[in-house]
Protein backbone atom coordinates (compact mmCIF):
# COMPACT_ATOMS: atom_id res chain seq x y z
CA UNK A 1 0.00 0.00 0.00
CA UNK A 2 1.39 3.45 -0.94
CA UNK A 3 2.34 6.04 1.61
CA UNK A 4 -0.24 8.46 0.22
CA UNK A 5 -3.02 5.90 0.65
CA UNK A 6 -1.99 5.20 4.23
CA UNK A 7 -1.96 8.89 5.03
CA UNK A 8 -5.41 9.28 3.54
CA UNK A 9 -6.82 6.40 5.61
CA UNK A 10 -5.31 7.84 8.80
CA UNK A 11 -6.82 11.26 8.13
CA UNK A 12 -10.22 9.74 7.43
CA UNK A 13 -10.13 7.83 10.71
CA UNK A 14 -9.22 10.99 12.62
CA UNK A 15 -12.06 12.98 11.03
CA UNK A 16 -14.51 10.18 11.68
CA UNK A 17 -13.47 10.15 15.33
CA UNK A 18 -13.96 13.94 15.72
CA UNK A 19 -17.38 13.88 14.08
CA UNK A 20 -18.73 10.86 15.93
CA UNK A 21 -21.45 11.35 18.61
CA UNK A 22 -19.95 11.19 22.14
CA UNK A 23 -21.10 8.49 24.49
CA UNK A 24 -24.00 9.63 26.69
CA UNK A 25 -23.15 10.68 30.25
CA UNK A 26 -24.24 8.21 32.90
CA UNK A 27 -27.58 8.97 34.50
CA UNK A 28 -27.02 10.05 38.14
CA UNK A 29 -28.55 7.80 40.73
CA UNK A 30 -30.91 9.61 43.11
CA UNK A 31 -31.55 8.21 46.56
CA UNK A 32 -35.24 9.05 46.73
CA UNK A 33 -35.55 7.35 50.11
CA UNK A 34 -32.99 9.78 51.57
CA UNK A 35 -34.94 12.75 50.16
CA UNK A 36 -38.13 11.39 51.67
CA UNK A 37 -36.40 11.10 55.02
CA UNK A 38 -35.27 14.75 54.83
CA UNK A 39 -38.76 16.05 54.21
CA UNK A 40 -40.61 13.67 56.46
CA UNK A 41 -41.94 14.82 59.83
CA UNK A 42 -39.67 14.17 62.81
CA UNK A 43 -41.35 12.47 65.76
CA UNK A 44 -42.99 14.62 68.44
CA UNK A 45 -44.01 12.94 71.67
CA UNK A 46 -47.05 13.70 73.74
CA UNK A 47 -46.55 15.95 76.75
CA UNK A 48 -45.22 13.77 79.60
CA UNK A 49 -46.92 15.92 82.24
CA UNK A 50 -49.68 18.51 82.33
CA UNK A 51 -48.67 22.15 81.85
CA UNK A 52 -48.03 24.29 84.87
CA UNK A 53 -51.03 26.46 85.64
CA UNK A 54 -50.24 29.99 86.79
CA UNK A 55 -52.47 31.51 89.41
CA UNK A 56 -54.14 34.86 88.69
CA UNK A 57 -51.56 36.61 90.90
CA UNK A 58 -48.69 34.86 89.12
CA UNK A 59 -50.24 35.51 85.73
CA UNK A 60 -50.48 39.21 86.44
CA UNK A 61 -46.67 39.33 86.64
CA UNK A 62 -46.18 37.71 83.21
CA UNK A 63 -45.24 39.84 80.21
CA UNK A 64 -47.72 39.55 77.36
CA UNK A 65 -46.26 39.10 73.87
CA UNK A 66 -47.67 38.01 70.53
CA UNK A 67 -49.13 34.54 71.11
CA UNK A 68 -47.27 33.78 74.36
CA UNK A 69 -46.32 35.11 77.81
CA UNK A 70 -42.89 35.60 79.44
CA UNK A 71 -42.01 34.67 83.03
CA UNK A 72 -39.26 36.94 84.41
CA UNK A 73 -39.19 35.42 87.90
CA UNK A 74 -35.82 33.64 87.37
CA UNK A 75 -32.70 35.48 86.22
CA UNK A 76 -29.32 34.06 85.16
CA UNK A 77 -26.12 35.65 86.53
CA UNK A 78 -24.35 34.88 83.23
CA UNK A 79 -24.82 38.31 81.70
CA UNK A 80 -23.46 41.85 81.68
CA UNK A 81 -24.36 45.30 80.45
CA UNK A 82 -24.28 46.05 76.74
CA UNK A 83 -23.32 49.64 77.55
CA UNK A 84 -19.61 50.01 78.38
CA UNK A 85 -18.78 53.46 77.00
CA UNK A 86 -20.09 57.00 77.16
CA UNK A 87 -19.09 59.14 74.19
CA UNK A 88 -19.40 62.94 74.09
CA UNK A 89 -19.69 64.99 70.90
CA UNK A 90 -20.37 68.48 69.68
CA UNK A 91 -22.77 69.03 66.80
CA UNK A 92 -20.75 71.56 64.79
CA UNK A 93 -23.71 73.90 64.32
CA UNK A 94 -26.81 75.41 65.92
CA UNK A 95 -29.98 73.79 67.28
CA UNK A 96 -31.73 73.76 63.91
CA UNK A 97 -28.84 72.04 62.18
CA UNK A 98 -28.51 69.56 65.05
CA UNK A 99 -32.16 68.51 64.95
CA UNK A 100 -32.06 68.25 61.17
CA UNK A 101 -28.96 66.02 61.21
CA UNK A 102 -29.82 63.88 64.22
CA UNK A 103 -33.40 63.13 63.13
CA UNK A 104 -32.40 62.15 59.60
CA UNK A 105 -31.50 58.73 58.25
CA UNK A 106 -27.72 58.78 58.62
CA UNK A 107 -26.71 60.06 62.07
CA UNK A 108 -28.28 59.87 65.52
CA UNK A 109 -27.47 60.09 69.20
CA UNK A 110 -29.20 59.02 72.36
CA UNK A 111 -29.26 62.53 73.84
CA UNK A 112 -29.04 66.10 72.58
CA UNK A 113 -28.11 69.02 74.82
CA UNK A 114 -29.40 72.13 73.09
CA UNK A 115 -27.70 75.52 73.02
CA UNK A 116 -29.95 76.81 75.80
CA UNK A 117 -31.44 73.81 77.65
CA UNK A 118 -35.00 74.15 78.89
CA UNK A 119 -36.01 73.92 82.53
CA UNK A 120 -38.88 72.43 84.48
CA UNK A 121 -39.25 72.87 88.24
CA UNK A 122 -35.69 74.19 88.45
CA UNK A 123 -34.21 71.17 86.67
CA UNK A 124 -32.61 71.22 83.19
CA UNK A 125 -34.25 69.23 80.40
CA UNK A 126 -32.33 67.10 77.86
CA UNK A 127 -33.72 65.87 74.55
CA UNK A 128 -33.69 62.08 74.21
CA UNK A 129 -33.69 61.04 70.55
CA UNK A 130 -32.93 57.31 70.86
CA UNK A 131 -33.84 54.93 73.69
CA UNK A 132 -30.81 53.70 75.62
CA UNK A 133 -31.65 50.10 74.77
CA UNK A 134 -31.36 50.95 71.08
CA UNK A 135 -28.20 51.45 69.01
CA UNK A 136 -27.65 55.06 67.96
CA UNK A 137 -25.41 55.98 65.02
CA UNK A 138 -23.04 58.44 66.64
CA UNK A 139 -19.58 56.85 66.79
CA UNK A 140 -19.00 55.70 63.21
CA UNK A 141 -15.71 53.95 62.49
CA UNK A 142 -14.27 53.77 65.99
CA UNK A 143 -12.22 51.77 68.44
CA UNK A 144 -11.07 51.81 72.04
CA UNK A 145 -8.91 49.14 73.60
CA UNK A 146 -10.03 45.80 72.25
CA UNK A 147 -13.41 47.13 71.09
CA UNK A 148 -14.37 48.34 67.63
CA UNK A 149 -17.60 49.84 66.26
CA UNK A 150 -18.49 51.52 69.54
CA UNK A 151 -22.05 52.22 68.43
CA UNK A 152 -22.72 48.68 69.65
CA UNK A 153 -21.59 49.29 73.23
CA UNK A 154 -21.99 53.00 73.94
CA UNK A 155 -24.37 55.83 74.69
CA UNK A 156 -23.79 59.03 72.75
CA UNK A 157 -24.42 62.60 73.93
CA UNK A 158 -24.39 65.41 71.37
CA UNK A 159 -23.92 68.99 72.61
CA UNK A 160 -24.91 71.91 70.40
CA UNK A 161 -21.69 73.81 69.76
CA UNK A 162 -20.18 75.31 66.62
CA UNK A 163 -16.88 73.57 67.23
CA UNK A 164 -14.02 75.22 65.38
CA UNK A 165 -14.18 77.73 62.54
CA UNK A 166 -11.83 80.21 60.86
CA UNK A 167 -11.65 83.84 61.93
CA UNK A 168 -9.39 86.83 61.13
CA UNK A 169 -7.29 85.75 64.13
CA UNK A 170 -7.02 82.16 62.97
CA UNK A 171 -8.93 79.02 63.98
CA UNK A 172 -11.39 79.65 66.82
CA UNK A 173 -13.13 77.16 69.10
CA UNK A 174 -16.51 77.87 70.69
CA UNK A 175 -16.82 77.46 74.47
CA UNK A 176 -19.72 75.66 76.13
CA UNK A 177 -22.27 77.42 78.32
CA UNK A 178 -22.59 76.88 82.06
CA UNK A 179 -26.13 75.53 81.59
CA UNK A 180 -24.94 73.00 79.01
CA UNK A 181 -22.12 71.70 81.22
CA UNK A 182 -24.39 71.42 84.25
CA UNK A 183 -26.87 69.36 82.23
CA UNK A 184 -24.14 67.20 80.66
CA UNK A 185 -22.70 66.58 84.12
CA UNK A 186 -26.02 65.48 85.61
CA UNK A 187 -26.83 63.31 82.59
CA UNK A 188 -23.38 61.71 82.37
CA UNK A 189 -23.25 61.00 86.10
CA UNK A 190 -26.63 59.25 85.93
CA UNK A 191 -25.59 57.14 82.92
CA UNK A 192 -22.22 56.19 84.43
CA UNK A 193 -23.87 55.20 87.72
CA UNK A 194 -26.60 53.11 86.12
CA UNK A 195 -24.30 51.22 83.74
CA UNK A 196 -21.18 51.15 85.97
CA UNK A 197 -19.06 52.67 83.20
CA UNK A 198 -15.37 52.76 84.09
CA UNK A 199 -13.81 56.25 84.31
CA UNK A 200 -11.41 55.54 81.44
CA UNK A 201 -14.37 54.62 79.22
CA UNK A 202 -15.90 58.11 79.35
CA UNK A 203 -14.55 59.40 76.05
CA UNK A 204 -14.69 62.07 73.42
CA UNK A 205 -15.40 61.32 69.79
CA UNK A 206 -11.80 62.38 69.13
CA UNK A 207 -10.56 59.61 71.45
CA UNK A 208 -12.29 56.80 69.60
CA UNK A 209 -11.64 58.20 66.10
CA UNK A 210 -8.34 60.11 66.40
CA UNK A 211 -7.58 62.31 63.42
CA UNK A 212 -11.00 61.71 61.90
CA UNK A 213 -12.88 63.57 64.64
CA UNK A 214 -11.91 66.37 67.04
CA UNK A 215 -15.07 66.80 69.11
CA UNK A 216 -15.91 67.74 71.80
CA UNK A 217 -12.80 69.88 71.33
CA UNK A 218 -10.25 71.55 73.62
CA UNK A 219 -12.84 73.70 75.43
CA UNK A 220 -14.76 70.76 76.85
CA UNK A 221 -14.12 70.78 80.64
CA UNK A 222 -13.06 67.18 81.25
CA UNK A 223 -11.52 68.03 84.62
CA UNK A 224 -14.76 69.60 85.83
CA UNK A 225 -16.64 66.49 84.76
CA UNK A 226 -14.14 64.35 86.69
CA UNK A 227 -14.57 66.49 89.80
CA UNK A 228 -18.30 65.76 89.58
CA UNK A 229 -17.58 62.01 89.59
CA UNK A 230 -17.47 61.28 85.85
CA UNK A 231 -14.47 60.19 83.81
CA UNK A 232 -10.73 59.90 84.37
CA UNK A 233 -8.19 62.51 85.39
CA UNK A 234 -4.56 62.21 86.57
CA UNK A 235 -3.40 63.09 90.06
CA UNK A 236 -1.23 66.21 89.97
CA UNK A 237 1.47 64.92 92.33
CA UNK A 238 1.85 61.73 90.29
CA UNK A 239 2.20 63.74 87.09
CA UNK A 240 4.89 65.83 88.79
CA UNK A 241 6.75 62.70 89.86
CA UNK A 242 6.75 61.29 86.34
CA UNK A 243 7.81 64.64 84.89
CA UNK A 244 10.92 64.58 87.06
CA UNK A 245 11.71 61.02 86.01
CA UNK A 246 11.04 61.59 82.33
CA UNK A 247 13.02 64.84 82.18
CA UNK A 248 16.13 62.75 82.71
CA UNK A 249 15.01 59.78 80.60
CA UNK A 250 11.95 60.31 78.37
CA UNK A 251 10.06 57.44 76.81
CA UNK A 252 11.32 56.06 73.56
CA UNK A 253 8.92 56.21 70.62
CA UNK A 254 8.14 52.51 71.01
CA UNK A 255 7.42 52.99 74.73
CA UNK A 256 5.17 55.98 74.02
CA UNK A 257 3.26 53.97 71.42
CA UNK A 258 2.91 51.09 73.86
CA UNK A 259 1.57 53.47 76.52
CA UNK A 260 -0.97 55.02 74.13
CA UNK A 261 -2.11 51.55 73.12
CA UNK A 262 -2.47 50.41 76.71
CA UNK A 263 -4.61 53.45 77.48
CA UNK A 264 -6.90 52.56 74.57
CA UNK A 265 -5.78 54.31 71.38
CA UNK A 266 -5.36 52.29 68.16
CA UNK A 267 -1.58 52.60 67.91
CA UNK A 268 0.89 49.98 66.70
CA UNK A 269 4.37 49.80 68.18
CA UNK A 270 6.56 50.69 65.19
CA UNK A 271 9.27 52.69 66.92
CA UNK A 272 8.80 55.56 64.47
CA UNK A 273 6.78 58.76 64.82
CA UNK A 274 4.14 57.84 62.26
CA UNK A 275 0.81 59.43 61.42
CA UNK A 276 -1.36 57.15 63.60
CA UNK A 277 0.87 58.00 66.56
CA UNK A 278 0.64 61.74 65.92
CA UNK A 279 -3.16 61.57 65.63
CA UNK A 280 -3.54 59.48 68.78
CA UNK A 281 -1.21 61.72 70.78
CA UNK A 282 -3.10 64.80 69.55
CA UNK A 283 -6.41 63.25 70.65
CA UNK A 284 -4.91 62.42 74.04
CA UNK A 285 -3.69 66.01 74.43
CA UNK A 286 -7.12 67.33 73.39
CA UNK A 287 -8.59 65.41 76.32
CA UNK A 288 -5.96 65.87 79.03
CA UNK A 289 -3.66 68.74 77.96
CA UNK A 290 -5.61 71.02 75.62
CA UNK A 291 -3.08 73.87 75.70
CA UNK A 292 -1.21 72.18 72.82
CA UNK A 293 -2.97 69.52 70.77
CA UNK A 294 -0.70 69.19 67.73
CA UNK A 295 0.49 65.70 68.63
CA UNK A 296 4.04 66.80 69.36
CA UNK A 297 5.98 64.53 71.70
CA UNK A 298 6.78 66.17 75.03
CA UNK A 299 7.55 65.14 78.61
CA UNK A 300 4.35 66.62 80.04
CA UNK A 301 2.12 64.47 77.81
CA UNK A 302 4.18 61.38 78.64
CA UNK A 303 3.92 62.11 82.37
CA UNK A 304 0.14 62.56 82.21
CA UNK A 305 -0.20 59.32 80.26
CA UNK A 306 1.84 57.30 82.76
CA UNK A 307 -0.02 58.87 85.69
CA UNK A 308 -3.33 57.81 84.15
CA UNK A 309 -2.11 54.27 83.52
CA UNK A 310 -0.90 54.00 87.11
CA UNK A 311 -4.14 55.31 88.56
CA UNK A 312 -6.67 53.40 86.48
CA UNK A 313 -4.80 50.34 85.18
CA UNK A 314 -2.18 49.80 87.84
CA UNK A 315 1.60 49.70 87.99
CA UNK A 316 1.70 46.52 85.91
CA UNK A 317 0.80 48.55 82.83
CA UNK A 318 3.41 51.16 83.66
CA UNK A 319 6.02 48.40 83.87
CA UNK A 320 4.75 46.98 80.58
CA UNK A 321 5.44 50.34 78.92
CA UNK A 322 9.13 50.06 79.82
CA UNK A 323 9.60 46.53 78.53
Amino acid sequence: MSKSLLAGLALAMMLAGCASTPAPAPTPMVDTDAIDRIFSNVPVIDDPAPARRYSPAQGAALERRSGYRVDHSVSSPGQNQRIRFLVLHYTGGDDTAAFRALTGNNVSAHYLVTAAPGEYQNQPVVMQLVDENRRAWHAGVSSWGDRINLNDTSIGIEIVNRGHYPSPDGMVWDPYSRAQIELVTALARDIVDRYHIAPENVLGHSDIAPGRKVDPGPFFPWQRLYEAGVGAWPERHVVTRYQRELSASPLSMAQLQRALGLWGYPVSVTGTYDEPTRKALGAFQMHFRPADTHGNVDVESQAILLALLERYHGLADVRAVHQ
